[in-house]
This record gives C-alpha cells, sequence and structure tokens, in this order.
C-alpha cells in the first residue's frame, strides 16, 4: 500500500528531539525525508549513549526519532553548502529547522531567502520560545520548558519538589503540533497554491497541553499543585497499595465508583452522601480514602485487577517499560517492530501507534548512519555529475558516511 504522504518530500534541518520527531512522523506517513546533518559531527543525539545501537557509535536515543529519513552531511556555513541546501529546498514541499531565531538568515538559507525559490514551500521553525516576544532569542530545551511551563509544578508528591516527566515530554508534544500543523499547511497549498511559514514553540506546545490544568485557572481562579498520582477533580483515581504490590485505579464517573465498591464489599458507600456524586467525593476525598484503603490493603494484586476489570473498573499494574512493551496486548497490535539497517544490525523501535486502514504507516529505512546517504542525494535528487560530487567531497563541502553507496 502507498502512504498517504507519497510524493511529499521533507528538507530536515532540525536536530535532537523535537524537529526530527516530527519528521520522523511524516516518514511513517510515506513522505520522503532527507536529513541535514553536520560534516564530522551529526545529529548531537548520535551520541547521547549508552546504550548504543550495534556494530555502531550511534546512541538508542538517535534511534527513536530517526527512521525513514535519508541523511546527507553538508556543511552549511560554507557558500557550496548551502547552496546545496538552497538547491535541495528547490525541490522539497516542506522544510522543518530549529536553529536560534535568525540563525539561518546569515547563511541565506531562512524562510524569505528560500520561500522567494519556491512560493509554495511549507516551512516550520521549532524555537524555544517563538519567533517574536522578549524571550525569542533564549535557547529552548525540554527540562526548561518543562519548568518555565508550570509543568513541573503539578508533578512529584504533594510534599515533594517539582519533577519532571521522565519522558522529554514538552519536545515530544512540540514534534506532534509540528507535525499537525504541516499537515494543515500541505492540505491549504494543496487548495490554492500557497505556501506558509509555522512558527511553533516548545513553551506554548507545553503550554497548551497544559490542558484541564490551564483551564481550572483560568476559569475557576483555582491553581493547580502536586498530587502525586491524585488526580485534582477525580476520585478515587490514583495508585494503591495491595497485599504484594501497587495497582492503579481508575474511576471515573459514578458507575465506576459503585462498581468499585461492590467488588470491595463496601456497597453502603455507593449512595452515601458524602461519596455519592464525583464531585462530593473529590470534596471528601480524605475520608474517601480512609474508608477503601484497608480494604485494598487487603487484596492481591493480580486477584484485586482481575475483580475490578471483569467488573468494568479501570484498574491495573504499575509496569516497568519492558513489562509494557512485552504485554500481550502490545504483542497482538504488532507495535514493537525491527528494522535492518545497511550493516545487517538490527534496530528494535515502537511503530507508529494509529493504525491506518488504506495507507497505513510504513518502516522503509532504518536510522541512518551520519551522511550515508550524500553521494546518493547529491546524484539522484540535485543529477550532479561524479566529477561535481568529488570536488564537493574534496573541499570538505559534504562528507561520506560511513556507509556511502
Amino acid at each position: 500500500m502507498s502512504g498517504a504522504l507519497d510524493g511529499i518530500r521533507v528538507l530536515d534541518l532540525s536536530r535532537v528531539l523535537a524537529g526530527p520527531w516530527s519528521t520522523q512522523i511524516l516518514g511513517d506517513l510515506g513522505a520522503e525525508v532527507i536529513k541535514v546533518e553536520q560534516p564530522g559531527a551529526g545529529d548531537d543525539t548520535r551520541a547521547w549513549g549508552p546504550p548504543f545501537l550495534a556494530q555502531s557509535t550511534d546512541s538508542a536515543y538517535f534511534s527513536c526519532a530517526n527512521r525513514n529519513k535519508q541523511s546527507i552531511a553538508v556543511d552549511i556555513a560554507t557558500p557550496k553548502g548551502a547552496e546545496i541546501i538552497r538547491r535541495l529546498a528547490a525541490t522539497a514541499d516542506v522544510v522543518v529547522e530549529n536553529f536560534r531565531v535568525g540563525g539561518l538568515a546569515r547563511f541565506g538559507l531562512d524562510y524569505d531567502s528560500l520561500a522567494a525559490i519556491k512560493p509554495d514551500l511549507v516551512w516550520c521553525s521549532i524555537t524555544g520560545f517563538g519567533q517574536t516576544g522578549p524571550d525569542k532569542d533564549r535557547g529552548g530545551y525540554d527540562f526548561l520548558i518543562q519548568g518555565l511551563s508550570g509543568l513541573m509544578s503539578v508533578t512529584g508528591a504533594a510534599d515533594g519538589p517539582p519533577m519532571k516527566v521522565g519522558v522529554p515530554i514538552s519536545d515530544l508534544t512540540t514534534g506532534l503540533y509540528a507535525a499537525i500543523a504541516i499537515l494543515a499547511a500541505l492540505r491549504h497549498r494543496d487548495n490554492t497554491g500557497q505556501g506558509q511559514r509555522i512558527d511553533l514553540s516548545l513553551l506554548e506546545a507545553q503550554l497548551a497541553v497544559m490542558s484541564n490544568q490551564a483551564a481550572s485557572w483560568l476559569n475557576g481562579g483555582t491553581e493547580p499543585g502536586r498530587l502525586g498520582n491524585q488526580h485534582p477533580n477525580i476520585v478515587p483515581y490514583q495508585v494503591f497499595t495491595c497485599a504484594d504490590g501497587d495497582i492503579l485505579i481508575a474511576t471515573a464517573n459514578d458507575r465506576q465508583w459503585a462498581k468499585l465498591v461492590r467488588v470491595l464489599g463496601l456497597d453502603a458507600l455507593a449512595d452515601a452522601p458524602p461519596f455519592a456524586t464525583m464531585s462530593v467525593r473529590s470534596a471528601n476525598k480524605h475520608a474517601l480514602l480512609a474508608a477503601i484503603e484497608p480494604v485494598l490493603a487487603g487484596w492481591s494484586s493480580a486477584e484485586l485487577v482481575e475483580a475490578l476489570n471483569n467488573a468494568g473498573v479501570p484498574s491495573g499494574r504499575v509496569n516497568t517499560v519492558p513489562e509494557a512493551l512485552a504485554a500481550p496486548q502490545v504483542k497482538a497490535r504488532g507495535l514493537v517492530r525491527s528494522i535492518e539497517r545497511r550493516d545487517g544490525s538490527e534496530v528494535r523501535f515502537v511503530g507508529f501507534p494509529a493504525q491506518l486502514s488504506a495507507t497505513p504507516a510504513s518502516y522503509r529505512r532504518a536510522p541512518p548512519r551520519a551522511g550515508e546517504d550524500t553521494r546518493a542525494i547529491l546524484r539522484d535528487v540535485l543529477h550532479l555529475s561524479e566529477a561535481e560530487i568529488g570536488r564537493l567531497f574534496s573541499t570538505g563541502t559534504v562528507a561520506h558516511g560511513l556507509a556511502d553507496d
């Protein structure tokens, strides 16, 4: 089957995670992605190990965001290197970059310069704080953004310090918003013939996904705080301790609450005035927990999860990452995949999570070695002669990859 984005070429000038995450999504959906890297260095995350991929100095971290891409190593700071990027942009539908504000303008590779060459170009700039405003020149990093956005203020135990999330969530959500915005801009281009510039920041993307916490403050004046594993509005909705370990229980409505207390043999609590509705359960949280926690502590975790799931109460174990990836449901859905690099080594990864019936995601290329497609791109995309390609290599404008063809 063909991908939904077959025929779309993406020039990826981004590095680390937010930009590469967005371009990997486009690649999974069928787009051709050309990743531009610095000769001799490559993407910063190639060195972010251990662990490293087999037979490689590339980190496992790098592999999470760079499948379905070709890699060309170009020194864009040289006139000839900048000209290669301009020529590649002229063939592209989308450019994604995460340089600091104005960073590409000194090479003549900013949006205005490239849109003059290709007016229908969709350009996505990802920065820490956006192209305008008093903080536009500051660098943006996931950890910094988690703190500045308020996310850390609502993460962690109530009596503990602010905590970051266990994955780089600000980068990842920014990458998702970038992919969504790019698809919308491509739709507009197809309808009107007009390209456009997308100005996306990590800070704004993370603030957008503050979702219910932001809404509580904006509309109710309630300043969110840290609640550990508890929910700010729903009770009981947290981790509970059983006789042999912890489980999650997530009762999102009054029906599920009634089912929970029946399983626990506490039927009288279902309609008791302090607990009968979601709002009063939230107001009387401490009394509710005092009533059910001793009973929960008497159950084995496996027996309680089975009983609750059979009754229609959402519950489950707190899995480790290995346990989650090996779960029968995950195996049945085929989410964990593998692909071979050109040297025959295997890269395992978590695939695209949505299953499209007509245009499913595909995994055509393993995460590339730095610059491994340099010669092929110069030859097949820019149609340079072997003599021209040889001169570019000899001057250091472009570089060979370890597996260059």
